[in-house]
């Protein structure tokens, strides 16, 4: 009697190797420390607004911060695949605002939604959707990350 499916095995045992090696693919989840020691030390009590923005060592750290922390889940170069947001697109509704007042308050506002989604995290009926970042990115780590995120912006303001 002959098997109906021969190449059954084969495939099954190639699709297995390929899923392992996907579950692997966002390699270390682990965050990556962020050396900001060229950046002006921000002290404890967070800052409203970006101090560091269009400052160029903190594009560059940041850069290298979103890549190893963020990029996971949020794309290379701030590129997102679709699974979080896509935060090319975080400022948008600032870059449409005419009076300069009204954008500046945007732009504060979307500083402090930055700041506390990354160092709470976010949750949606018990679901994590983002980790928190409180105790493991800095104060600088974490407006270097905005500062990078600026230089990508789908609107420039």
């Amino acid at each position: 009697m002959t098997r109906p499916f021969p190449w059954r095995a084969p495939v099954l045992a190639l699709f297995t190797l390929a899923a392992a090696g996907l579950a692997h693919a966002h390699g270390d989840v682990t965050p990556q420390a962020v050396d900001t020691r060229e950046l002006p030390a921000l002290g404890d009590d967070w800052r409203d607004e970006n101090p560091y923005r269009a400052n160029g060592a903190a594009v560059r750290i940041g850069s290298s911060a979103f890549n190893q922390n963020c990029a996971r889940c949020h794309g290379l170069e701030a590129v997102s695949g679709g699974i979080a947001p896509d935060l090319r697109r975080l400022d948008n509704d600032c870059a449409a605002q005419r009076d300069a007042r009204r954008k500046a308050g945007c732009v504060k506002d979307n500083d402090q939604f930055f700041s506390t989604t990354v160092r709470n995290g976010r949750t949606r009926n018990g679901a994590v959707y983002m980790p928190p970042f409180a105790g493991v990115l800095s104060q600088e780590a974490v407006w270097a990350i905005k500062s990078y995120l600026e230089t990508r912006r789908e609107r420039p303001l």
